[in-house]
């Protein structure tokens, strides 16, 4: 499990009141939210009075509790979920919701020591940065994905709004205390923005989870036994490369041996178009909803493998958390994307029996998936 109080850049002699602003906070389903709430309990025991302040589906909430030597308040503001119909429409999301976080705790930015955001929801630098005057506390910013890059590297064609946008963000991020970035590969990204590389700290998540030595894999689903299992966990959204898995998945068992069956336990948008793919085709694969944290452990381990993908245009901008847990399960990963990735770094050096495949190539994504089934045949290992 990541060891966050060795991670963190703040002081306790002379930080210590901090706010830290994330998105969805558990139980609601969100990467960003699970690892803030793992940062804020870590800082409170370390002896910090820490304030998180992000978002829930259900109903608004105030929760303060003493951990260790210091503090934590949860303030949660009910919201309704993204809209995902219109690129308007979440725009118009995201400026309310900055808008209501940042003014639903606006005396506690004052007072606050320290101040950490995150990418999400985005665009929080154009509040949190104007208002600095008010601020008497460090503000860091931990990237988490690079915006408004996400939203012009999903488009086909440039948009010249984006880009202004994108000039106006940068203004902002130069004039940021300093920042956290995931990987090496966003440390490049940012450093090219015109951040100086003094202000940048390369602070990785890590695995939310553990799995101690007598961790069991969770039953797999019936129609997955006696076959090769590869999982994918998680969010599947725009970042992610589809075209090459589900090309390279259809060449596996129409001109390969068939043996791998992917199990989906994830949600977003190239989960449903794989879906779509896969039923129109029908090729055999498992879907499921992504489970809650506390159940992750037996989830990762359930598989013989798993599988982990990124668009080669959204390299640096993105990084795929769920990579750390997949990792520190021990299972074999198979990787379709760039060698940029820190993903890529990651895996090469993780121990872990490892494929990377290129965007755009699903013969080798294809020819990955027959030496998964071979070595889980030679190694006669079961999932589950």
């Amino acid at each position: 499990m990541i060891d966050l109080l060795a991670q963190s850049p703040f002081d306790l002699s002379t930080e210590r009141r901090l706010v830290i602003i994330a998105d969805w906070l558990p139980p609601d389903f969100g990467a960003v939210g699970q690892y803030m709430l793992m940062r804020a309990r870590s800082l409170a025991e370390r002896g910090h009075e820490v304030t998180l302040l992000g978002l829930s589906s259900k109903e608004a909430s105030r929760v303060q509790s003493h951990i260790g030597k210091g503090s934590l308040t949860e303030i949660r503001l009910a919201a309704r979920p993204v809209p995902r119909g219109s690129l308007a429409g979440r725009l118009a999301w995201t400026i309310r919701t900055d808008l209501r976080l940042v003014f639903g705790a606006f005396d506690r930015l004052r007072q606050a020591d320290g101040i950490l955001f995150t990418g999400s929801p985005p665009f929080l630098i154009h509040f949190l940065v104007p208002l600095k005057p008010f601020w008497k506390g460090r503000l860091v910013y931990r990237i988490t994905d690079f915006h408004p890059e996400c939203l012009i590297a999903a488009q086909e064609r440039p948009s010249l709004g984006l880009q202004a946008l994108l000039a106006l963000t940068n203004f902002w991020r130069r004039r940021v205390d300093a920042f956290e970035v995931l990987g090496e590969d966003q440390l490049r990204r940012l450093r090219a923005t015109g951040v100086d590389a003094a202000r940048i700290a390369l602070v990785r998540d890590g695995s939310p989870v553990s799995f101690p030595p007598n961790c069991q894999g969770d039953p797999l689903p019936a129609d997955l036994i006696g076959h090769c299992v590869l999982l994918y966990s998680g969010n599947y959204g725009i970042a992610h490369e589809v075209e090459t898995v589900a090309e390279g998945y259809h060449r596996h068992h129409r001109e390969g041996t068939g043996r791998v069956r992917l199990w989906l336990s994830a949600s977003g948008a190239g989960t449903e178009e794989l879906v779509r793919r896969f039923t129109q085709e029908k090729l055999p694969f498992h879907r499921s909803a992504p489970v809650p944290l506390e159940r992750l452990p037996g989830l990762l381990r359930a598989p013989h493998a798993h599988l982990v993908t990124l668009k080669d245009r959204f390299v640096g901008y993105v990084m795929p958390s769920k990579i750390y847990a997949c990792l520190e399960s021990g299972r074999p990963l198979i990787f379709v994307g760039s060698a940029e990735s820190d993903v890529d770094l990651l895996a090469r050096t993780s121990g872990v029996r490892y494929w990377r495949t290129s965007c755009g190539d699903p013969a080798m994504f294809a020819s990955a998936l027959e030496e998964l089934a071979d070595s889980v045949c030679r190694a006669g290992t079961a999932a589950g």
